[in-house]
């Protein structure tokens, strides 16, 4: 890699940490192709993206931004999951580590603040911004169905003591 790839690497990389709301560091020792595949499908499905790249290339480009903290786990053969959605990166990478033993989570950061494998792992726990939605658009949804069925029953209930009647005058 020439020294201008690097730099477009490096710029590549700060552009990601400027855009994204969480950044999980991974350690992939000994995972094969199908399995990182795999991976990359699941982060990809979920709207998050898995990176590997040099350390020292991450380091330069951490400079500056508010993920900064993470340098210090970026030891070894690491892996950047990143996300715009703050849940969907760790969630992925939880639900992987727990199939894949080679597959470890080092820690993370959700903007300013650090997290370690707990932490992660606690973020993961969380429902994506998608399924906060459709509780919010369900709550919204339930008092105008609930206020619906009220107006309608008094009809409902005169409809049903007529067809009474018009039942026993037939009897």
């Amino acid at each position: 890699m020439d020294r201008a790839q690097k730099a477009e690497a490096v710029a590549a990389l700060k552009q990601t940490f400027e855009e994204v709301a969480v950044v999980v560091v991974t350690r992939n020792l000994g995972m094969t192709v199908a399995q990182s595949t795999a991976l990359r499908g699941k982060m990809r499905e979920a709207g998050a993206s898995l990176k590997v790249a040099k350390n020292t290339l991450a380091l330069i480009a951490l400079e500056g931004t508010t993920y900064a903290p993470i340098g210090d786990m970026l030891v070894g053969p690491t892996a950047l999951a990143t996300s715009a959605d703050p849940v969907a990166a760790a969630k992925v990478a939880v639900d992987f580590a727990k199939t894949n033993p080679k597959f470890e989570i080092v820690g993370g950061a959700m903007g300013d603040t650090l997290l370690d494998v707990n932490g992660v792992k606690a973020l993961a726990e969380l429902p994506s911004l998608d399924e906060l939605r459709a509780k919010i658009i369900g709550l919204v949804n339930a008092p105008a169905t609930k206020i619906a069925q009220v107006v309608n029953a008094p009809a409902a209930k005169l409809a049903r003591v007529f067809g009474a009647y018009a039942a026993k005058e037939d009897a």
